[in-house]
């Protein structure tokens, strides 16, 4: 039996040491937000508790550690902390939570999207975080959207007793760069968003987040690493473990900011376009056969830009691919970043580039290829005047295309991005020689073209 009132207290009594700030990590926006001081003592509108022991490993202002098992069913108990009279609109009406594993590491949520894509890839048909419907108690409508692998969503009532159990299926160390075995396994956070209704019935109201810090080992990996935490500890002197936490059997997740709404890009293709119907002439070089073209005009960012309007300079200077990172990033919070920095997040090619642009630099291209999608009507009309069949009437717009890696995947993905298509459906690109012949382009042939237009 599992008394409410009793365990709340209990909770807030012995957590108390371990409840710390949120670390401010910038991709969260965190450094601004609206969060009360401590010392306001605020009881909080909700309280989520998982059901697994904290490490003991943790010094005394440090935010807890709970390590889990792979595939485990864990409980989360979702618990009313609201006093009398308060949220009385939410009384008697259903809430809805959103439970997600995401990164602790800020070098990782930079590139999450690219992350969880990577980990999609290696384990086809599997999720990052489930619920265990059967076991769960008092959730409605549970639901997994299938494009967000690491997000479920439920509606639940916050005056009945309500427990959801969720099983993470990705382990820590997926995300550690590979090196010579021991690696360190990264830690993820659970984070649990709350909404109310609504006047339209949407659940969009933020009422409360909250999260704990986690890392996940393979079957049974959690329950050793618990143990020799345990030991490590027995083994220090008195002194030295007045500086650690305590282990306790539960973790209550703290109060952070609420998750921030991200669209994703669909790069499926748009409506009735028909890539088999369509082909892709290249040309390529520094110059149009008139004319040498002039560097790239690079409009200067600001540091005022809101985060639409860098959005919008990071399409222009064709840093799409890195749109989502930098999602919730004004101009100053761009500019603010090191060329570490952003080579860290974008690559070394990408992250210079980016960082020269920031900067006001002027980039030019190692190679820019000239594309124009051909379609069936042009290319008989320009067979029929080779064959002199017919007059020059065929207008050819080409769209160019600027290459910094000299690849033929990055000239495949730029192609994608141009058309609005997905990379996996170009299979081969060709180059139209002289006599008319289609030479396939490789990485030593755009290397090779780079060398000879400069």
């Amino acid at each position: 039996c599992f008394h409410f009132n009793d365990a709340r207290s209990e909770y807030s009594n012995h957590h108390s040491a371990s409840v710390v700030d949120v670390l401010a990590l910038p991709i969260f926006k965190q450094e601004e937000s609206n969060l009360p001081p401590d010392s306001d003592n605020k009881i909080l509108p909700f309280q989520y508790v998982l059901c697994a022991a904290t490490s003991p490993a943790v010094k005394l202002h440090d935010e807890t550690l709970t390590y889990l098992n792979q595939g485990q069913s864990y409980e989360i108990r979702m618990l009313d902390n609201r006093k009398i009279g308060e949220l009385p609109e939410i009384t008697g009406k259903m809430v809805k939570s959103i439970i997600r594993v995401v990164f602790h590491d800020r070098r990782l949520q930079y590139t999450e999207h690219q992350q969880l894509e990577g980990w999609r890839w290696n384990r086809p048909g599997d999720r990052i975080l489930d619920l265990d419907i059967p076991m769960s108690v008092g959730i409605i409508d549970p639901r997994a959207n299938p494009t967000q692998l690491n997000t479920v969503e439920f509606l639940w009532d916050p005056s009945k007793r309500t427990s959801v159990f969720i099983q993470v299926h990705c382990i820590s160390t997926e995300f550690t760069m590979r090196k010579h075995g021991g690696e360190k396994g990264v830690p993820f956070r659970i984070q649990i968003d709350t909404f109310k209704e609504n006047e339209n019935g949407e659940y969009t109201e933020h009422l409360h987040s909250a999260s704990c810090q986690v890392k996940v080992f393979k079957p049974k990996g959690a329950d050793r690493k618990q143990k020799t935490d345990r030991e490590k500890m027995e083994k220090r002197a008195p002194q030295e473990k007045e500086k650690y936490q305590p282990s306790y059997e539960t973790t209550i997740l703290t109060e952070c900011s609420p998750w921030p709404e991200v669209t994703y890009v669909n790069n499926s293709p748009s409506p009735g376009f028909n890539s088999t119907h369509n082909s892709f002439p290249v040309a390529e070089g520094n110059g149009s056969p008139n004319h040498q073209p002039e560097p790239v005009v690079q409009a200067n960012l600001l540091p005022t830009a809101t985060p639409q309007d860098a959005q919008q300079w990071l399409h222009r200077n064709r840093f799409s691919p890195f749109c989502r990172l930098f999602t919730n990033f004004s101009g100053a919070d761009l500019l603010k970043l090191t060329r570490e920095d952003v080579i860290q997040i974008c690559g070394p090619a990408d992250g210079i580039r980016l960082f020269n642009a920031l900067k006001g630099r002027v980039v030019r291209p190692r190679l820019t290829i000239y594309v124009c999608q051909e379609s069936q009507q042009a290319r008989e009309q320009q067979t029929k005047h080779e064959n002199g069949d017919a007059a020059a009437n065929t207008f050819f717009v080409y769209h160019a295309i600027y290459l910094e890696e000299l690849t033929s995947a990055e000239l495949t993905e730029k192609i994608a991005q141009l058309f609005n298509i997905s990379p996996r459906q170009i299979n081969q690109i060709f180059k139209q020689g002289p006599t008319g012949i289609h030479v396939l382009v490789s990485d030593e042939m755009t290397q090779m073209t780079a060398t000879t237009s400069s």
